[in-house]
């Protein structure tokens, strides 16, 4: 992702996928993990997977940012190869590492750039490592997840899994054993958001793979159960920052 935005703002979300990225210009504003974060030119922002945050610019001038999104099993691959233990936490969500910055601007532009496969990896193991090693807190996330509340996991699961868009708040609390309420409760505390949201950002990652297979605007809102095309555009748009038609032209699908 390289982008500039002065008016979006982004709607709370998360990615399945570990997220590098650091401001070029302007301010960025977002929360995360419970509190208000700024980034300015030159830091380095770290989201683990799951990690909810929305984001906006911090004034009229807008900022201008890169963004890499990168599967834990990469990760641990990486990590695995250099002898390293689990998958990194992440403790704090923006680091200040011009360093830093400048490799992950080394690897975007190589990614987008055309560079050779080899310089990519090359590229990419060194800059997993040097996040790690700068910006990783002492724990793991594999460890952590462990401990998450077990109703907030088993209605993850359902969500993950169940093809029914209808699915109530009854039926999640009857799969987890517990009250709706202490099931929405323990799911917050889990994955910082409500199951709604949660299922919403689920359709729209489905809504983009199926912008990948080419298939036609208005037969992907059917599928996954916007109420029209128009519906699925805003919300697309506040969740990944681009329109459907311009995220399609962008991979060419």
């Amino acid at each position: 992702m390289h982008a500039h935005f002065e008016r979006h703002v982004y709607h709370r979300h998360s990615h399945e996928t570990y997220s590098f990225g650091f401001t070029e210009e302007g301010v960025q504003t977002f929360t995360c993990r419970g509190a208000r974060h700024r980034s300015a030119a030159g830091m380095v922002m770290v989201f683990n997977p799951d990690d909810p945050h929305d984001g906006h610019a911090a004034d009229d001038v807008g900022f201008t940012y890169r963004m890499v999104h990168v599967g834990p099993e990469l990760v641990a691959d990486v990590l695995a190869e250099a002898g390293g233990g689990g998958l990194p936490l992440f403790t704090e969500p923006v680091v200040r590492d011009v360093e830093l910055a400048r490799a992950l601007r080394g690897l975007h532009e190589a990614l987008v750039g055309g560079a050779s496969a080899l310089r990519r990896d090359e590229l990419f193991d060194g800059v997993v490592a040097q996040v790690v090693r700068r910006g990783g807190g002492g724990d793991v996330y594999g460890d952590a997840r462990g401990v998450e509340i077990e109703a907030g996991r088993v209605v993850r699961e359902v969500l993950h899994y169940s093809d029914d868009l209808g699915i109530t708040a009854g039926e999640l609390a009857a799969a987890a054993g517990r009250s709706r309420f202490a099931v929405y409760r323990s799911f917050r505390a889990a994955y910082g958001m409500a199951p709604s949201d949660y299922q919403r950002q689920l359709r729209l990652r489905t809504a983009r793979r199926l912008l990948d297979e080419g298939r036609p605007l208005a037969e992907i809102a059917v599928m996954t159960g916007f109420t029209d095309q128009s519906h699925l555009t805003r919300w697309f748009t506040r969740y990944f920052g681009v329109t459907p038609g311009a995220y399609r032209r962008a991979v060419g699908s």
